[in-house]
């Protein structure tokens, strides 16, 4: 019997380790900007809302509390401009990755069925439907794929590695694709809150959708917004017959968010003056690096969105990583995210200031 994990690629980010220890060298140490790990302190007020929820000793539930539910659907209408949002068009999950990696499991897909995610794209999309034994393709252009036996559609915007965003027009006439073919579209929309050259918008909004969400599923998390990647948070919105029968399989799989968790969540929805905090430590480093790579000689592509800066000399990508490892600067080599990026890294803006102006200074 072959194991699981032979259906799985090597784990990238392993790739790295020499890499890293080059930059762990440097006489000033290191500053990773590879995997785009919140550094920022988790706000006070969530954090107040988890320990006021320690003392939960009963078990949650898969779909959550109403109030957990209330604080999403809630969020949705207000920040996505989406309409007539009901708990049945929510569904909590353990942190976006885990979502990504099983849901062409959960769909039932397999041997025969199709998934297709962006040329550059987050690897865990390709591991999904290997876990599955779905074939899998990348596209340029999604309208442009074979609908036959295509399933499971991905969408992300802002993108991850490349930080591009998707225009209104060119989600509506995705979601319209899609449908016209009866292919589920499941858009990761995780960086959503950080826009930068761009104004992202959700395939939740009715002038994407026409008011309807037949077919369409968003994946948001808190993880970069509210810096609460440890807490595993995060959420589904979108058509109820898709996420009615999720909500079974994840009950059956005991796929539940803990409680205090939940509070958090809560109490992160609830609050957007965090949310122009976090996004002003980013944006002005951001403005510092991307100035500085510039100068260095790089050229960034995209990068109107999300927490990355996705920059080329026009080389391999691994000799711009060793090029910047010896500075004690260490990137993600673009290749991570599909052949298209050999010739890119991908910098994070995920380092304190302290560390941003040490890479600042080495360029």
């Amino acid at each position: 019997m072959s194991a699981v994990s032979d259906r799985l690629p090597t784990f990238p980010w392993d790739k790295l380790t020499p890499y890293k220890a080059t930059a762990a060298a440097h006489p000033d140490g290191i500053v990773d900007l590879s995997v785009g790990t919140p550094v920022d302190p988790v706000p006070e007020l969530i954090q107040k809302a988890l320990v006021a929820a320690a003392d939960s000793p009963g078990y949650p539930t898969v779909w959550g509390t109403p109030e957990l539910r209330d604080a999403i659907t809630g969020w949705v209408e207000r920040r996505l401009g989406a309409r007539d949002v009901t708990h049945h068009h929510v569904l909590p999950i353990v942190g976006s990755k885990e979502l990504v990696a099983w849901l062409p499991t959960q769909l039932g897909l397999g041997p025969g069925d199709r998934v297709a995610f962006p040329r550059l794209a987050y690897p865990t999309y390709e591991v999904g439907a290997r876990l599955a034994r779905a074939a899998y393709e990348a596209y340029d252009d999604p309208t442009e794929l074979d609908p036959e036996g295509l399933k499971l559609l991905w969408l992300n915007s802002p993108s991850n590695p490349t930080g591009k965003v998707l225009s209104q027009e060119e989600l509506t006439r995705i979601v319209a694709w899609a449908r016209s073919h009866g292919i589920l579209l499941v858009s990761d929309e995780c960086y959503l809150e950080l826009g930068w050259e761009a104004d992202p918008v959700s395939v939740l909004h009715p002038d994407v959708n026409g008011g309807s969400y037949d077919g369409i599923v968003a994946v948001h998390s808190l993880s970069k917004r509210s810096n609460l990647a440890g807490y595993r948070a995060a959420f589904l919105a979108g058509d109820p017959a898709v996420l009615g029968p999720l909500l079974e399989i994840r009950k059956h799989g005991g796929m539940m968010t803990s409680a205090p968790t939940q509070a958090a969540v809560i109490a992160a929805l609830g609050d957007d003056g965090h949310v122009r905090v976090q996004r002003e430590r980013y944006a002005s480093r951001r403005e510092l690096l991307r100035e500085a790579l510039v100068t260095h000689g790089f050229r960034i592509e995209h990068s109107e969105a999300s927490l990355y800066l996705w920059a080329t000399r026009g080389e391999s990508c691994w000799d711009t990583v060793d090029h910047l490892a010896k500075r004690g600067i260490l990137v993600a080599p673009g290749d991570f995210y599909g052949p298209a990026g050999a010739e890119f890294v991908r910098v994070a803006l995920t380092a304190t200031d302290e560390r941003v102006a040490a890479a600042v200074r080495r360029l």
